[in-house]
């Protein structure tokens, strides 16, 4: 495919890109990476050999690309968290007054699961693509006056702030979101905000699954629901999923708050996704590209949304050229798909000390994720097990085979 270039930064993107608001599933499919692949590939639901991994094929192109890059000098990397360190530092405490409530149970169960450390990638991401894009032209947007700031305190401190240490009656301001360093000058306020955001938003869909799975852990600690009930750990993500709203409110970009809104309802799509698998599965099944192309989107919805979107959005606040923005967003969408295979991957191939939660869990939930898809396709007789999810007694265990990280990119990449 040919590039075209952006002379005033040098900059070179791809001719073509996948707008964020409409996606057709196999067009996705087919695209997961855009780059130097052959036009006759990305033509409009092309013909594939039976059984062809499409994941293998924008494998196979990716590392047909890269070989013809340079080669980095030896000895250098670089560390993504030392860029970045400074505001991730913050990171957590500004989460935490954020979700300040002046109900002292509430309070609890809301800021349970940023007590332990979680791997924040997706509010790293968005800190990195805030700086990345501070050096690609400016593209000039509308701008307005809020009449909040972005580090206004949400909380009301004279509500219920009797029964809350954690909130003073006598103070009229809060320290809410405020940095206690001058940050990098390439990282706009609403960009570290946005990257909160981001944060609250993953760790109500933490809350929620963890009640929809029965999970027991969660970050190497009993989870929430465990803890506290489901009842409370439902409402605690709701309360989450309200304080991302205000804060994402005050960022006054109605493009930008349309996409987080929306990477909600995505949410809550792909889960549905996930409960109920499509009902030729279920009285037929039979292994097609189909199989993959509902894994695919179903994946995008739970996992990919919020890392692309998010990215876009970063890249908005930083008016950045619309050329960029669609790089921002393509980049985010292939690393969230790139990043549940590989979450997928270690269900299998990983205790559940590593693993930080019990290993093999999508199994007794009856759910076939990435690993078992791939077997699937060489291994025909494990439709059964597959359509009736996994409820004999064996089931789990039939298919729970160990099988090396190797062996599994082996069958991902293979397109026979």
């Amino acid at each position: 495919m040919k590039a075209r270039a952006v002379p005033a930064s040098g900059l070179v993107l791809p001719s073509r890109v996948t707008p964020a608001t409409s996606i057709c599933w196999q067009c996705l499919r087919n695209d997961l990476i855009s780059i130097q692949i052959n036009s006759q590939t990305r033509a409009y639901h092309p013909t594939r050999r039976k059984f062809a991994s499409p994941f293998g094929a924008a494998v196979t192109a990716a590392q047909t690309l890269l070989k013809g890059l340079p080669k980095a000098p030896p000895g250098i990397s670089v560390d993504p968290l030392r860029i970045v360190g400074k505001e991730l530092k913050f990171l957590t405490k500004n989460i935490r007054q954020l979700l300040g409530s002046g109900h002292p149970t509430l309070d609890k169960v809301a800021k349970y699961y940023t007590k332990s450390e979680g791997k924040h990638m997706r509010p790293l991401l968005v800190l990195l693509m805030s700086q990345a894009t501070a050096l690609t032209p400016r593209h000039g947007r509308w701008s307005s006056s809020p009449s909040y700031t972005v580090n206004d305190p949400i909380s009301s401190p004279s509500v219920l702030a009797d029964t809350n240490p954690d909130l003073n009656p006598l103070v009229s301001s809060s320290a809410e979101a405020k940095y206690d360093f001058a940050g990098d000058e390439n990282i706009l306020p609403t960009q570290r905000r946005l990257a909160e955001i981001t944060e609250l938003i993953h760790t109500a869909s933490l809350l929620h699954d963890d009640v929809i799975d029965n999970a027991v852990t969660r970050r190497s600690s009993s989870s929430a629901n465990l803890q506290f009930g489901n009842k409370m750990a439902v409402l605690a993500g709701d309360f989450l999923l309200g304080r991302a709203s205000v804060a994402l409110a005050r960022l006054r970009d109605p493009e930008v708050t349309e996409l987080l809104a929306t990477v909600i309802a995505n949410l809550v799509e792909g889960e549905f996704m996930q409960l109920k698998n499509t009902a030729s599965d279920e009285k037929n099944p039979v292994f097609t590209d189909e199989t993959i192309s509902y894994y695919l989107q179903k994946t995008y919805l739970k996992t990919a949304s919020l890392i692309s979107k998010s990215c876009r959005a970063a890249a908005l606040l930083g008016d950045s050229t619309p050329q960029v923005v669609e790089a921002a967003y393509a980049y985010g969408r292939n690393l969230g798909l790139a990043f549940q295979l590989v979450d997928d991957m270690l269900d299998y191939t990983v205790s559940d000390a590593e693993l930080g939660k019990p290993s093999g869990a999508d199994l007794e939930l009856g759910l076939a994720t990435a690993p078992l898809l791939f077997a699937w396709k060489q291994n025909p007789e494990l439709g059964p097990l597959v359509g009736r999810k996994f409820s004999r007694e064996g089931d789990v265990q039939r298919v729970r085979v160990p099988k090396s990280k190797e062996r599994y990119w082996k069958d991902v990449t293979d397109d026979d």
